[in-house]
């Protein structure tokens, strides 16, 4: 058997404002916007070379609404590995992006937490080689 993970949904207030964000601040492809209707668009984006992306969903509804920026409770959301923390960590400063904790070592390589747009927790990653 073989299985892939696709996509990862992600809630978001406004595409066009999430688009923005993750291509112009976080450097990820924009790999598809199609219009479905008046109200909804299919939006992926992703890390360049990454298998897996984001598929940005505008909230239809209130209670879509309360997840936008907590989407695990407050806990870390997603996690993106990098082969240079250290230069994704002065682009994210650069970008005005909110570093949530510092770059640290671990003995499994250097994390740093920010948060995105919305507030929803991203470690990033430079695992140890």
């Amino acid at each position: 058997m073989q299985q892939n993970l696709a996509h990862i949904a992600i809630v978001v207030r406004d595409y066009d404002e999430a688009i923005a964000f993750y291509t112009q601040k976080l450097h990820f492809s924009l790999l598809e916007d199609t219009v479905l209707s008046d109200t909804k668009r299919w939006v992926r984006v992703a890390p360049p070379g990454s298998a897996c992306g984001l598929l940005l969903a505008r909230a239809a509804n209130e209670e879509q609404e309360s997840r936008i920026g907590n989407q695990t409770g407050g806990r870390v959301f997603l996690f993106l590995h990098t082969d240079d923390l250290e230069r994704d960590h002065r682009n994210l400063l650069e970008q005005g992006v909110r570093i949530v904790r510092e770059p640290v070592q671990e003995t499994w390589g250097k994390v740093l937490v920010f948060a995105d747009l919305y507030g929803n927790l991203w470690d990033l990653i430079e695992p140890a080689r």
